[in-house]
């Protein structure tokens, strides 16, 4: 039971429960309509941040590049701590120019034949596990299929070995959330550590011995006229390990409870009424999985008529943008026939994010096998809430998939 809210600065945007005990929906539209870009004091004895609510400002401040750093750190609870270690390292925390050549590295890796061959895996083994699960009764869609779906996408693209996935997903669940309210922060630094060494000896085995693959090819690139080490090598695949599962594996849950709390909108794409194109783009704006990304002020800048000084931390919340209503109108009907539907659930600018496709051909994996093998979507139990200031969805979403 979410709690009322009365003063938006008396919400403390790093505790991981503050979205659980509070609705995120009604906050963010309080603070857009009070304060939409406003100055959150430091908890803890760590440093204050901005913090950007309104579609156009948050739009805005991901394409000023320039002036708000990603190197620094994009993840509040890493920022708050000092800085990325990544930074300049990992694509998501490098700045302009660096980012653009190991961009282009890794887009080189998402070739169209490799991203091709990954879709047709993802359609085939969604299906068989759609399939699977209609003849079992009553099951946890997120541990039985929303686990699976993406985890092994990624892990398929990366062609890391089928009995290492299972460790990569338990670090993965434990690098940006917890399933416990009192999860510990050691919890997830250590789960990091494991996955990036984990990588790390990956890469220099695809060095020693490469092969048709994506490691293979980014360990095979240069930077700056270099080949890459094995620690950048082992970041950016870390990079796209955390963000192919966790981001995904929350669209994927959030999907099947949407259309299970909305019948009518089920019958339509059952009945072919609803584009499968639309629908994802709805899934992914009613989701937004990353509620947050941030930056460091590289100058002193104006933002929403705030006055933003050279070093501050600036916050952008996805989940306030993506539902603000002078883009979105009635932002809270899930509406899988929305369009235009100019989400930003995979960022903006930039830094847009190079595994978009990826998460979109999940996603119509998951909807397509939806359809075409079951006849209802039925809730058993309420879905069970992840605790995370950065990650919105569920660990647990108990249902029943009759045959069609």
């Amino acid at each position: 039971m979410t709690q009322p809210i009365a003063d938006i600065r008396a919400l403390d945007l790093t505790d991981p429960m503050t979205f659980v005990r509070h609705d995120p929906y009604e906050f963010w539209r309080t603070v857009r309509e009070r304060e939409p870009v406003y100055w959150h004091e430091g908890t803890a004895g760590q440093p204050g941040f901005w913090v950007v609510s309104g579609y156009a400002d948050v739009q805005a401040a991901y394409n000023d590049a320039e002036a708000l750093s990603s190197q620094r750190g994009t993840v509040l609870d890493v920022l708050l701590r000092g800085a990325d270690s990544a930074g300049g390292k990992m694509l998501a925390v490098t700045d302009r120019p660096r980012h653009r050549e190991l961009r282009n590295i890794m887009l080189r890796a998402f070739s169209p034949r490799v991203l091709r061959e990954v879709a047709t895996k993802v359609a085939e083994r969604t299906s068989h596990l759609v399939r699977s699960v209609t003849e079992i009764g009553s099951f946890d869609f997120a541990t039985e299929l929303a686990e699976q779906i993406p985890m092994h996408t990624i892990c398929d693209l990366l062609s890391i070995p089928e009995e290492d996935r299972k460790d990569l997903l338990e670090w993965n669940k434990l690098a940006l959330s917890t399933e416990e309210p009192d999860g510990e922060q050691l919890d997830s630094v250590s789960a990091r550590n494991e996955i990036v060494l984990y990588f790390m000896g990956l890469a220099q085995e695809r060095r020693d011995e490469p092969g048709d693959d994506v490691i293979s090819l980014i360990a095979g690139s240069e930077l700056e006229g270099r080949p890459l080490t094995l620690e950048e090598i082992a970041l950016n695949c870390y990079s796209l390990i955390l963000g192919g599962d966790e981001s995904s594996r929350m669209s994927a849950i959030t999907a099947v409870l949407a259309f299970a709390q909305n019948e009518d909108k089920w019958r339509a794409l059952q009945a072919g009424e609803v584009r499968v194109e639309t629908a994802i783009e709805e899934v992914l704006r009613w989701s937004t999985p990353a509620m947050h990304f941030a930056r460091t002020a590289t100058r002193d800048l104006a933002i929403g008529g705030q006055q933003v000084r050279a070093g501050d931390i600036v916050t952008m919340w996805n989940t306030s943008a993506n539902n603000d209503e002078s883009v979105f109108p009635a932002p809270r009907v899930f509406d899988p026939s929305r369009h235009p539907n100019k989400h930003i659930s995979f960022g903006h600018g930039p830094h847009y994010c190079v595994g978009a496709y990826l998460g979109r051909a999940e996603l119509r994996g998951l909807l397509d096998a939806l359809v075409a093998h079951v006849q209802d979507l039925e809730l058993v139990a309420e879905p069970a809430r992840i605790y995370s200031n950065f990650l919105f969805g569920y660990s647990s979403l108990r249902v029943r998939f009759p045959a069609r």
